[in-house]
Order: structure tokens, then C-alpha cells, then sequence
């Protein structure tokens, strides 16, 4: 089996202007995930798809292949992710590799932690294993009992069920962190085509420290704050 690592990195970022570039712990942001990559023993070569010349540079120096700058069209603020991811693969499989898992790794998620990759792997590896294994969290928010949703005339109601009094007997249920993603070959195919819920999932949950995702300055603090207090080594 062939795994490849795959980073997305746009150049803009309105949330937080440069967010992937940014210093972190001494880095720029996206070098701590193209380390992460590169240190664990199951992944082959870490590839960088972005459109900006900057990011490319600091990727290229973090160790990362740069095949291309990633085109125009596949670079605005509404563009989907998996057909970028899909497009890099496809880029490389056409230059003769063959590839038969991905890991995407998001560069706003730098607290994960080789334990939560191992778990991600090993569920991917199950004889029952899914298309898609994907990291997620419990944020603590449940669509039975806490969330609301607005209605047409204006009110707001719970958003599933009839609420209940009590956390405890709602229906577990988890949050996307966005911080890894283990893809089957075949499955990111179709999902590029027909959208991630058309293939089989499965969650692997990580801790909310781990989870941060970086989109605003306050969250580029959270992360931070989280970073220091990690053991040394993750």
C-alpha cells in the first residue's frame, strides 16, 4: 500500500490574513503539519497544493513536494476541497505513481498527535474499513438537547427530536475537527465527484485540545495556549 500525505493551503484567508504562514511555535503554521507527515513511517512523500508562491517556498523548505502552483479555478474562496485533493492525485498518478491512500491533513490543525494518525490508520486498516476515516470531537453540543435552529416565522426550536431535560440521554454525537482525513483511493474519487457523504465514513475522536482549528486570531492564541501545555515530542 502506498500512502501520500496531501496539504491544502490557499493563499487568502479573510479570518486570518496569511493564517497558514503565519509564525507558530516557531514555524510557519503549515511546516508543523508537513513535519508531522514527514515523521510518521507509514506516509511515503507530503505534497503541498496551493496557489501562492509564498506558501509553496515554505513548503518546498519544510520538506514538502511542490508539483505545481495550483490553478486559478481551483483556487477560489467557494471551491471545494476534495476536488483539489483529487486534482494533485490525479497529477501525480498521471506522472506514474501509484497511490492508494491519502491522508489529508489540514495546516490549521497543528495539535494533532502521531497516537491520533495511528488510530486514524488502524481504523482505515479494519477489514470492515470505510472509504473515509476522519477525525472529529466532542464539542459539547448536541442537536437534541442544546441546539437550536431557526424556523420560518422567525422562532427558534431544538433542531432534532422533541428535546430532552437531560445530556445524558441524547444520541452521542461528534463534531468534525477537521485535522485528519484517511481516504481510499476509489472513495476520494467518487466523493470528488458526487461529495463526501456519498462514501461509506467512519469518525475517530480526538480530544478537544487537539481539536483547535485555526480560522481567527483568537483561535491562533487557543492553539498556541494548548501547544506549550503539550508533552514534549508530540
Amino acid at each position: 500500500m502506498t500512502t501520500i500525505a496531501t496539504i491544502c493551503a490557499r493563499g487568502g484567508s479573510k479570518g486570518l490574513p496569511g493564517k497558514n504562514i503565519l509564525p507558530f511555535a516557531g514555524l510557519p503554521l503549515i511546516a508543523h503539519s508537513i513535519r508531522f507527515a514527514l515523521r510518521h513511517p507509514a506516509i511515503s512523500a507530503v505534497y503541498v497544493s496551493t496557489d501562492d508562491p509564498e506558501i509553496a517556498h515554505i513548503a518546498r523548505e519544510a520538506g514538502a513536494v511542490m508539483p505545481y502552483l495550483r490553478p486559478a479555478e481551483l483556487a477560489r474562496d467557494d471551491t471545494p476541497k476534495l476536488p483539489v485533493i483529487e486534482h494533485l492525485v490525479a497529477y501525480l498518478e498521471a506522472q506514474g505513481q501509484t497511490i492508494t491512500r491519502i491522508v489529508d491533513l489540514q495546516p490549521t490543525s497543528p495539535l494533532r498527535t502521531p497516537e491520533d494518525l495511528d488510530g486514524c490508520l488502524a481504523r482505515a486498516d479494519a477489514p470492515d474499513a470505510p472509504g473515509l476515516v476522519l477525525s472529529v470531537f466532542d464539542s459539547g453540543s448536541n442537536p437534541y438537547f442544546n441546539l437550536v435552529e431557526e424556523q420560518p416565522d422567525g422562532s427558534v426550536s431544538i433542531s432534532k427530536g422533541g428535546g430532552l431535560t437531560a445530556r445524558q440521554c441524547a444520541p452521542k454525537v461528534w463534531a468534525l475537527n477537521g485535522s485528519i482525513y484517511v481516504w481510499r483511493r476509489e472513495a476520494l474519487a467518487h466523493a470528488a465527484q458526487h461529495g463526501l457523504w456519498s462514501v461509506p465514513v467512519a469518525a475517530y475522536a480526538m480530544p478537544p485540545q487537539r481539536s483547535v482549528d485555526i480560522d481567527t486570531a483568537d483561535d491562533f492564541a487557543l492553539a498556541e495556549w494548548h501547544y506549550a501545555r503539550q508533552p514534549s515530542g508530540t
